[in-house]
């Protein structure tokens, strides 16, 4: 009977209870895995930082999100993102993790890093030593970075406009070089202001040729999204052609009157380039108002030597013509925010901290000038104001058109990107009256453009939001529901998704997002934050 044993053990050993096969399971969802194809019913298993099966699966896990009438997708990658020190001060990103945000693509004229020799008031030295801060404090998204242009010049050039020697711009090239072997994914600029401006199409294509070398992409605001966007549009084409690097284009639009309708003649360049072998391509944000600063109107010449140059320039009489004459009748090839709006201060709202906030500038002058006889020129107002607040008033402009953003955003090569930042609804990062993209770019796509105009069907939106962002960066681990990929997913009802927030009461955070996961931990639950911060830093080539 001793062979009893062995069977009697060998048939109960299944009766035991079995260890779950995953870590998390969400189940019964709508999936739109990011490609683009229809969804389909079924579940996504994960197991550590990796989703590991998508489709009817079976086994236990230690966790289950019941996502049964909601829709299941990769996490949203932001492809134009601000939030660099933001999450210093926080890391939990609130109003990105609200939006089903689980990667953010920082860094435009400027980036976090470098800034040769410095280390202070939370910019740093190096790249590597952003990812290291990051790490120790913990932060919620992930983060990728491009370098900015601003950085690269300012390495050689201070605040000098001069025209930078040789040896000048070898110590750009070498800036740039560093901050790409660092875990930059590319160049990034802002042409439309110094020092950016100050680049020439040759220099950003020299420059280009050393980020080609590592296999990166160049991301431009463009010199001008007014009457010179088709020249600027084309010169963006020419860097990438002449450099041989993918370009591209931040928040494409047409933000002067003069060309509204004009987004075919954009699309068309770009369809062009694209037809004989040039990759380049576009995001936009689903507003048709745009985020900048004041002193933008302010002539390019005037900022030489910084903001205390320039308010010497803004409080010297002498000069007060001249700039009045350029304001208003512009300079050749310089982008003009006052001209772009018809010279009308109510299309200009205060964004920024201070005594006028959420004050449109005709307002706002008509205060200030309430009182006073002879009523002064609006441009001596605006002088005194920028002088006042310190040279810097963050602005919303009132500058471009439903029709042609929609255009744009319809196109196949155009992703999206909020260029906003993580705020908050409460507590120190609640500030200012910031643009309403902050809080609600990817809810308003889902909830306006999709759901209630169907500019878009919900598998492109989710795929403008997911892999074509992964695509241009060559994130090849994350941006879809795969197995074997990252594990970063946003679970959301598509029936009531929406955004909250407005340009004159912005803090709100959207609806309908329920669960947001990185790197296979939940950082939001139920439509809450966990405070988990399983956030990395990425590198290209998935570098460490």
């Amino acid at each position: 009977m001793k062979w009893l044993i062995p069977f009697v053990l060998l048939f109960a050993a299944p009766l035991a209870a079995a260890e779950p096969e995953y870590d998390l399971l969400i189940r019964g969802g709508r999936i739109v895995d990011g490609t683009g194809n229809p969804w389909f019913h079924g579940d996504v298993a994960i197991r550590g930082d990796a989703i590991v099966a998508v489709g009817r699966v079976t086994g236990t896990a230690k966790k289950t999100i019941d996502a049964k009438g909601k829709v299941v997708a990769p996490g949203f990658i932001d492809m134009h993102s601000h939030s660099d020190l933001l999450l210093l001060e926080d890391g939990n990103a609130p109003s990105k993790v609200r939006q089903g945000v689980t990667t953010e693509v920082l860094g435009e004229g400027n980036s976090i890093a470098p800034y040769p020799g410095r280390m202070s008031g939370g910019r740093f030295e190096k790249l590597s030593d952003y990812f290291l801060v990051t790490r120790k404090n913990g932060i919620a998204v992930n983060v990728a970075t491009y370098v900015g242009l601003d950085n690269v010049w300012q390495s050689a050039m201070g605040q000098s406009h001069a025209r930078p020697t040789s040896a000048q711009f070898e110590t750009m090239k070498a800036t740039l070089d560093a901050a790409m072997r660092e875990g930059a994914f590319g160049l990034s600029s802002m042409l439309a202001m110094p020092p950016g401006s100050l680049a020439t199409t040759d220099d950003l294509v020299e420059l280009g040729k050393v980020v080609a070398k590592h296999g990166g992409i160049y991301s431009t605001h463009n010199r001008h999204e007014g009457t010179d966007v088709v020249a600027a549009v084309t010169e963006a084409i020419a860097i990438g052609e002449r450099a041989g690097i993918p370009v591209d284009i931040i928040h494409l639009k047409i933000a002067d009157q003069k060309l509204w309708g004009k987004m075919d003649r954009l699309i068309a360049l770009i369809d062009a380039a694209r037809a004989r072998g040039v990759n380049v391509q576009a995001n936009v944000y689903p507003y048709t108002r745009g985020n900048n600063n004041l002193a933008s109107i302010v002539p390019p010449w005037a900022h030489e030597g910084g903001t205390a140059k320039m308010l010497e320039r803004l409080k010297d009489q002498m000069l007060r013509p001249r700039l009045k004459k350029e304001i208003r009748e512009g300079i050749p090839g310089w982008y003009n925010h006052f001209t772009a709006v018809g010279g009308d201060w109510s299309r200009m709202l205060v964004s920024g901290k201070g005594s006028y906030e959420g004050l449109t500038m005709d307002r706002v002058i008509a205060a200030k000038t309430k009182d006073v006889s002879p009523t002064p020129d609006e441009l001596d107002v605006f002088f005194d104001l920028l002088i006042a607040e310190g040279g810097s008033v963050p602005t919303v402009y009132e500058h471009h058109t439903e029709a042609d953003m929609n255009l744009a955003m319809k196109q196949p090569w155009c992703s999206i990107g909020s260029d906003g930042s993580a705020y908050a609804i409460d507590g120190p990062l609640r500030r200012g009256n910031p643009h309403p993209r902050n809080f609600g770019t990817f809810p308003r796509v889902l909830g306006v453009y999709v759901r209630e105009k169907k500019v878009l069907a919900l598998e492109d939106a989710v795929r403008k939001m997911t892999s074509l962002n992964a695509a241009k960066l060559g994130l090849a681990d994350r941006g879809l529901l795969k197995a074997g990929l990252k594990a970063d997913v946003t679970v959301f009802d598509a029936e009531r998704v929406i955004d909250k927030s407005t340009y004159t009461d912005p803090f709100h955070y959207g609806e309908g997002i329920d669960a947001v996961i990185v790197n296979g931990e939940p950082v939001l639950l139920n439509g809450q934050p966990t405070g988990a911060r399983p956030g990395r830093g990425l590198k290209p080539g998935n570098k460490p």
